[in-house]
Parts: C-alpha cells; structure tokens; sequence
C-alpha cells in the first residue's frame, strides 16, 4: 500500500528537502505541496491524502494547528503529523487537543520522520518520550489563565521594561502595574521578573 502525503510548509527549501527524503520510500508518495494552513485545507480536500506534514508556522493566516482542526474536519479526514522547530507546551498540547497525529522536531533523524507518517497512516500516535511526558504534564498542570492585560505586561515584561516604563507604555498607573506583576507572579507559581519571563517562554505564553 503506498501512503499518499500532503507537504505543508512556507519554505520551498524545507518542502523539497522533504520530498527528497521521502520519495527515497518505495511507500510513500508526495502528492501535493502546500504554502499557507489555507492552501492545505483546499489542496487536501481536492487530492485526499493519507497523511499531512505540516509545520506549526506558516506565515500570515492560519497556523499549524488551526490548519489541522480544519484539516481533521474534512471527510474523509488525513491524519495530520506536525513537522516543526517549536517544543513548547502550549503548542504541542494545542496541536494535539487540535486533532494532529502526532509533533516530532525537525531535528529528528529522517527515518523518524519516514516512521512516523507510517504510524500516523495506521492510526498510532506519534510522540517522542520527552515530548509526551510534556503533554502529560500540561494535561495534569493546564496553562494558567492570565487576563489580556496580564499578558500586556508579561511582554513588556520580557522585553526588560521597569514598572515605570510599562505603566507609560499601557497608559495605567505604576500601582495598577504592580497589581498586575502580583497576579502574574501568583498565576506562574514565581517569586521573581526573570523567573516569571522563564516560565512564561517554556509555557508558551510570551511571543517569540
């Protein structure tokens, strides 16, 4: 049986690369290549492939894992395997919780990858150990709540802005400012700014 798959991924050099690793598989067949979340939703509805390898960042519009609930939408549905650079827990829990196969690291050696779309075409799940146990965790320890506020400051707060300076920038009080900083540091379970800044990359919170 030769599993069919969709490329999705906003580099041409990435998408050629994989095709290249690919087709090496007497089993695998690359059908269609994609730029943007858009593209492979309607490319995938036109072809119906098995499995779809898409990257988490796609440029502007839909994301990777808003492409694979639109994708898993579809009928009948591919299996959707998310090929990226990014491990934090925010998004590898959104792409799970959005439908996808499975999150493997671009790093992995190619014949991870060759496995994976195998696994993914039957069915399995595909997660490595350390990327599971994350999922776990984040499943047991959900994303604290901050409001959009908290997150205004959280940024700023990255960025190495004083109180003085935030209040400034969100037109607010430094006492207001402070407030905030209470209430981020009780949420993250942290006792200072750059702790706060830490947690807050590692849990997906903070913007790249």
């Amino acid at each position: 049986m030769t599993i069919e798959i969709l490329l999705v991924d906003d580099h041409p050099v990435v998408r050629s690369g994989l095709r290249a690793v690919l087709e090496t598989s007497a089993d695998l067949t690359v059908v269609g290549e994609a730029a943007t979340g858009e593209e492979a939703v309607a490319l995938a509805e036109h072809l119906r492939p098995d499995v779809v390898l898409c990257d988490l960042r796609l440029g502007d519009g839909m994301d990777g894992i808003a492409a694979t609930a639109a994708l898993r939408a579809l009928e009948p549905a591919p299996a959707v395997l998310i090929l990226t650079t990014f491990d934090r827990e925010a998004e590898i829990l959104g792409a799970i919780e959005a439908g996808a196969a499975g999150y493997l690291l671009k790093d992995v050696p190619p014949a991870r990858i060759v496995d994976g779309i195998r696994r993914a075409a039957t069915g399995d799940t595909v997660l490595e150990p350390e990327l599971a146990a994350r999922v776990i965790q984040g499943i047991r320890n959900p994303l604290p709540k901050l409001t959009e506020r908290e997150r205004d400051v959280l940024q700023l707060l990255a960025t190495g802005a004083g109180n003085r300076e935030m209040a400034k920038s969100l037109f607010v009080t430094e006492a207001t400012v402070k407030s905030h900083l209470v209430h981020i540091f009780t949420k993250l379970e942290v006792d200072s700014r750059a702790r706060a800044v830490h947690v807050a990359r590692e849990r997906g919170l903070l913007e790249r």
